[in-house]
């Protein structure tokens, strides 16, 4: 039975039979044949063309291919062809596909680079082989792809994870932005009233004070009570008086003030975006923020890409992502690997004592990442409920409480040496005979009185006295037995 190949197109699904198979065996021999389009009718013939009714067939079949599933006009016209006996063996360009067929239909596929170029040759002048009009084929194709995308748009699982992506994204921009402005404008400012800069550590009091100060000599007579404190306000006034700062013109404050009203801007702004970001996390990922926080979770969010890509990942993965670089350089340098990433950030690990931030990151990586599959895969009135995370949490407390003062041994410890755990612990106590007589020790103090030249371990052994000879001998002969023995050795 002669082979055939199948298209799949915007317009619909198009089946060829091939009339001579040895034209296209190899790939120079399917590019030489389409060369020339006045031979196609030799080697190829329509078989069958099942064309989309509407737009919304065409999508439907799209996102089935997309999906992994055979489109249901697909399998209505194989199978047909299959009971008919017209068919055995298909030529597919997609293997995916193919497998698909194989499994959903029972008809056997097969894939080379051949049948490849075939496909692309068949792409090329479908519009001669299938009698459709370019326009047509064009607009089909056209619609479809914004049918497809729209699709993608809406069902997308991803799409609310977006929006944490960007505004975690603007909020570290923000932030950096909003550092350079504030290093700049007390940079530029100190140059008229340096002593401020050290009284006022707030950046956005520090901007405000300047802008409704503008000038230092216009301070003793500026209310500042909406801005600081009235201790730090009576301090501001009388280094005021004091100031060794220079003079500025009329142009050069102008630019001062709009570099700070940007400050007091951007601010503003960050306070609103963080709230918003504050929300969408409380919506999308709340197991997740009451562990870790809006922003250590927004950051693990955006790192991965989605939360769903978040709950892919095991907690190993979780408790150090972020540290990617240094992972790989201790892998590479054969070190210890890092004990965490991003997670070094919430509360709990900041909260514990240096020597437990690994075990306390290790174990809120195992419950951040079931709590992360929890919000990415509930559905229904789950969605928002945050019992699991709260239980969570007050479990991790209690343990890190035991860590601290050392009640419970976690799991990850140091293991014990052999048996010791099951092993009595209590001593023995003996009664030491040896300590009845004192002799030996008088005379060991005797002789730490005079120097003791340096000799070899031989001679040592020689006059090292057993216990039996200094049980024996009274305390008026141990020194002069001992001369004796160096004038005899010497």
């Amino acid at each position: 039975m002669p082979l055939n190949v199948l298209y799949e197109s915007p317009v619909g699904f198009a089946l060829f039979q091939v009339l001579d198979e040895g034209r296209i065996a190899e790939v120079d021999d399917v590019n030489e044949l389409f060369k020339d389009p006045s031979q196609l009718s030799g080697v190829l013939q329509l078989k069958k063309f099942k064309k989309f009714t509407d737009q919304v067939e065409a999508t439907q079949a799209a996102v089935s291919l997309t999906e992994g599933k055979a489109p249901k006009t697909l399998k209505k016209m194989l199978k047909k062809l299959v009971n008919e006996d017209v068919i055995e063996t298909l030529a597919v360009a997609d293997t995916k596909l193919g497998s698909m067929i194989r499994e959903q239909i029972g008809l056997e596929c097969i894939h080379s680079p051949a049948i490849h170029e075939l496909t692309r040759g068949i792409r090329e002048h479908l519009v001669e082989m299938t009698g459709i009009q370019e326009s047509e084929r064009s607009a089909m194709a056209l619609g479809l792809a914004h049918s497809l995308s729209r699709y993608k748009l809406k069902f997308s699982p991803d799409k609310v994870d977006t929006m944490i992506v960007q505004a975690i994204s603007l909020l570290d921009d923000l932030d950096k932005e909003l550092n350079n402005y504030v290093m700049r404008v007390r940079e530029w400012y100190g140059w008229h009233f340096p002593e401020m800069g050290k009284v006022v550590t707030d950046n956005l009091a520090y901007a405000k004070t300047i802008i409704k100060m503008r000038y230092r000599v216009n301070c003793s007579e500026t209310d500042f009570s909406d801005i600081l404190p009235e201790d730090i306000e009576e301090q501001v006034k009388e280094l005021a008086e004091v100031s060794m700062g220079t003079d500025i013109s009329e142009d050069d404050l102008e630019n001062i003030l709009a570099l700070a009203e940007q400050v007091v801007d951007i601010t503003g702004y960050r306070a609103q975006l963080f709230e918003y970001l504050k929300n969408r996390m409380a919506a999308i990922a709340p197991n997740l923020t009451v562990l870790l926080g809006e922003l250590v979770g927004a950051r693990l969010i955006a790192h991965a890409g989605s939360l769903l890509n978040l709950a892919k990942h095991p907690a190993s993965t979780v408790q150090i992502l972020g540290a990617e670089k240094a992972l790989f350089r201790a892998l590479k340098t054969k070190q210890d690997t890092p004990k965490y990433g991003l997670i070094y950030h919430a509360s709990m690990v900041g909260q514990a004592a240096p020597k437990h931030k690994g075990k306390i990151s290790r174990m809120l990586a195992a419950k951040a990442a079931l709590a992360i599959r929890y919000d990415a895969l509930c559905e229904g009135d789950d969605e928002t409920n945050v019992d699991f995370a709260i239980e969570a949490r007050q479990q991790l407390e209690k343990r890190a409480k035991e860590l601290e003062f050392r009640k419970a041994k976690l799991s990850g410890g140091r293991k014990s040496a052999g048996g010791d755990k099951y092993r009595h612990k209590s001593d023995v106590v003996t009664y030491d005979a040896a300590a009845d007589n004192t002799a030996f020790k008088r005379k060991q103090e005797k002789l730490e009185d005079s120097p003791k030249p340096k000799k070899s371990k031989k001679e040592k052994v020689k006059e090292e006295p057993s216990e039996e000879s200094v049980k024996t001998e009274p305390d008026t002969e141990d020194t002069p037995k001992k001369e004796k023995n160096e004038e005899e050795e010497g």
